[in-house]
């Protein structure tokens, strides 16, 4: 099905995008899988390539662009090679809108710079052992000092994607008392230098997929954060973590739909090759069948997601509408993903064929930036239920 959503700038992009890919990624992938993330000279590369400033203003560095469609091309150009960008997609997909959004002009003129050159790679730590999606339970604590000057940072946080090579991390922490009556008072973000006395990266977490993703623990025991890097109003995290989130599953959405289409792609050029029983396996009537839903599923899920980049653009993608796009691609590419390996018989479980990977990197889908419970929840909610 034609597409619209994107005009010739984006597909300009895409080609730059294509092109880098398979010099500087593809070849050294499987190193980078090996490693757990992809060497800190690659986001240099990134930055340098531009993709690091695209949202950012001008007067700070980078180009000015609006909207979310540049990071859906590149979402949707890793996916089609089998690739991902490491932990990158967390620097500029949810960090960013966090600082353009919430801090002030010091703050920009501080960290924004080095943002796009890649100085200073981010992340942003919510989930914590104990909570889960449950932000509002949140148990780590910032007390503010006697003097007023810094805050007493101190608690753990899990699961935290560029955990191990961030140099500014995010924290959502507790600064008043926890209030039963009001479980999502109280929280505030604190942006917290890596290079702190008491900050400490604990393991790096082995995942089945997202392999180069870094993925950590952290821990903080009494590190002083500058009350100059409280960022917003103390206080208001909660409703800056539920603004934002519209992006994080608008982004998931878009993900769920890319790595569906690859599989696809991925699936058709194995049956066209592969030959069992004297004839390729594109020749038999299930293989026709079956990619047959599956590209009917994805053009599905490519018209939700379109719609959901138009409406976002325009400002006007809802809490329960982003719910929708990622419940929807997210489940739906499971399905897709599933028969695409399965079209490779015994070679779809095999790490060389990049449908392995896709099926491993998929899952997580259905479980960050909301399960798909929770995203049902807040459909049902937007029903009057």
């Amino acid at each position: 099905m034609r597409r619209t959503v994107y005009n010739e700038d984006h597909e300009a992009f895409r080609a730059t995008i294509r092109d880098f890919i398979s010099k500087e990624v593809v070849p050294v992938y499987e190193t980078w899988e090996k490693d757990g993330h992809p060497p800190r000279s690659f986001y240099n590369k990134l930055a340098e390539l531009g993709v690091f400033g695209i949202e950012v203003p001008e007067e700070y560095g980078g180009a000015g662009e609006t909207g979310f469609k540049y990071q859906a091309v590149l979402m949707e150009e890793t996916a089609r090679a089998g690739v991902s960008f490491g932990s990158s997609g967390v620097h500029t997909g949810l960090v960013l809108p966090y600082l353009l959004e919430y801090a002030n002009e010091e703050q920009k003129q501080r960290w924004l710079p080095g943002f796009v050159s890649g100085e200073i790679m981010t992340a942003i730590a919510m989930t914590e052992p104990g909570t889960g999606s449950d932000l509002a339970g949140i148990t780590t604590t910032a007390k503010l000092s006697e003097d007023g000057t810094h805050y007493v940072l101190n608690g753990a946080k899990t699961f935290i994607t560029g955990g191990v090579l961030a140099d500014l991390v995010l924290v959502v922490a507790r600064t008043s008392p926890y209030d039963p009556a009001n479980r999502r008072a109280g929280l505030s973000i604190l942006c917290v230098d890596t290079k702190s006395e008491g900050y400490t990266v604990g393991r790096k977490l082995e995942k089945i997929g997202l392999r180069t993703s870094d993925t950590a623990e952290l821990a903080f025991a009494d590190v002083k954060v500058p009350v100059a890097d409280l960022l917003g109003e103390e206080g208001k995290a909660f409703s800056y973590l539920t603004h934002n989130l519209v992006q994080e599953r608008l982004a998931i959405a878009v993900s769920g739909y890319a790595v569906a289409a690859a599989a696809v792609n991925f699936a058709l050029q194995y049956v066209k090759d592969r030959k069992v029983f004297g004839q390729a396996v594109a020749e038999f009537q299930n293989t026709k069948f079956v990619l047959a839903e599956c590209k009917t599923q994805v053009t599905a899920m490519q018209a939700f997601v379109d719609q959901a980049l138009e409406l976002y653009q325009k400002g006007e993608l809802t809490v329960a509408d982003a719910a929708e796009a990622k419940l929807f691609t997210t489940e739906a590419a499971s399905v897709v993903v599933d028969k695409c390996l399965q079209l490779h018989g015994g070679y779809g479980y095999i790490l060389e064929y990049p449908i392995a990977r896709l099926y491993a990197d998929n899952r997580v889908f259905r479980i960050y930036g909301g399960t798909s419970e929770v995203m049902k929840t807040i459909i049902a909610k937007s029903l009057g239920l």
